[in-house]
């Protein structure tokens, strides 16, 4: 039995050494008829453009927040109940727009009998001076004592400043009357209302309601110390434009200047408080909200710009590739500058006439042939 074991097994040996001497011989038969060409000898055909040479306004990038110019809370200056409210909440106003009427019964007889006082007070005026006049003449001819006359004169004086201070209570009167009514001090947009018509309201009590001014609004944000000197040279030679983007826009939509930088750093933050004036003329900017703005701190001049879908990114950095001698790749390090659109500022890397190949970037690599085609 052990003897046919042995015998089983060199067999199998014997035909699995014929089997693979088969195979070698066929793998070292001539197959070059059917072996498949090289892919790096291949000219990858790639889309290629041009370096485009153009002045760029240089920006100043910042996350930002707005602010109303003025904002005030709406309080009565008299006392009395709200008798009508005249705009919805929310509203826009413009300045001058009555917005709340305090009952004004008792301040319009208040008027009136002020007015009436100063009746009174002419025409006691009136004969005080009648009498004195008389006097002037009767203490010429001796016929009126000296101390009489000098009562007429000051009956006279009496009357002129009671009169004053009764046409001076006409005066406040007439102001207490129209402080009943509340209009809007500037243009801008009412809040929630806070009393509700029949409400007794006090003198400093409780607001009415606020008003916001939204045309124009302040955007407030923070450069660094590193960002303020081109900022401040950026001042020097004139007004600084500033552009405020929305959440989700891609191009700016309200425009303005910068107006204000503070007079001290922050020294926890190292950075400081600047300011830019922004028009809103259709009143979507509220106080409050996030937005970034950008700041133009001068233009740079014969910039050389690629798309900025020929750019590549590797451990070393970013690169370009370009069309190098006998149209071989060639890849280029790069240093960034600002976007312009679908371009990006190349600062060094480049020549004016390199060919940027923008396209097939995962397909092809350095020394790699290609065959260069127009830009889409």
């Amino acid at each position: 039995m052990r003897s046919w074991k042995i015998g089983v097994a060199a067999t199998v040996v014997i035909a699995a050494a014929v089997v693979t001497t088969v195979v070698l011989r066929d793998n070292s038969s001539d197959g070059s008829a059917g072996a498949a060409p090289n892919p790096a000898m291949m000219a990858m055909p790639v889309p290629v453009s041009k370096i485009v040479r153009k002045s760029v306004p240089i920006y100043l990038d910042y996350s930002a927040r707005t602010d109303s110019i003025r904002s005030i809370s709406l309080q009565a200056k008299v006392a009395g109940y709200i008798q009508h409210q005249h705009v919805p909440d929310g509203s826009d106003v413009k300045e001058g727009d009555l917005l709340y009427t305090i009952d004004p019964r008792e301040y319009q007889a208040a008027l009136d009998q002020a007015k009436a006082q100063v009746q009174r007070d002419e025409a006691a005026l009136t004969y005080a001076r009648s009498n004195f006049d008389r006097g002037t003449s009767l203490a010429k001819s001796g016929f009126l004592a000296k101390d009489t006359f000098d009562q007429r004169n000051s009956a006279v004086a009496q009357g002129e400043a009671a009169l004053a201070m009764s046409q001076a209570a006409v005066k406040t009167a007439e102001l207490n009357l129209g402080y009943a009514e509340i209009r809007a001090p500037f243009n801008g947009r009412l809040g929630r209302n806070q009393a509700s018509v029949g409400t007794l309201i006090t003198v400093g009590g409780a607001p009415l309601n606020s008003l916001v001014q939204l045309n124009p609004i302040y955007v407030s944000f923070n450069p660094s110390e590193t960002d303020l000197m081109e900022i401040q040279k950026a001042r020097a030679g004139g007004k600084v434009r500033a552009e405020v983007l929305l959440p989700g826009e891609a191009t700016a939509s309200h425009f303005g200047e910068l107006t204000f930088v503070d007079n001290a750093v922050d020294r926890s933050t190292g950075t400081i408080v600047a300011r830019a004036t922004i028009e809103n003329s259709d009143l979507s900017l509220l106080p409050g909200q996030y937005v970034r703005i950008r700041v133009k701190i001068r233009t740079e001049p014969d910039a050389l710009l690629v798309p900025q879908a020929a750019l590549g990114s590797s451990q070393l950095g970013k690169y370009v590739y370009v069309v190098g001698k006998d149209n071989k790749v060639d890849q280029r390090l790069v240093s960034l500058g600002p976007t312009d659109g679908n371009l990006v500022m190349v600062r060094n890397g480049v020549s004016p006439d390199d060919q940027v190949i923008s396209g097939n970037l995962q397909k092809i690599g350095p020394g790699a042939p290609v065959q260069p085609l127009p830009a889409q």
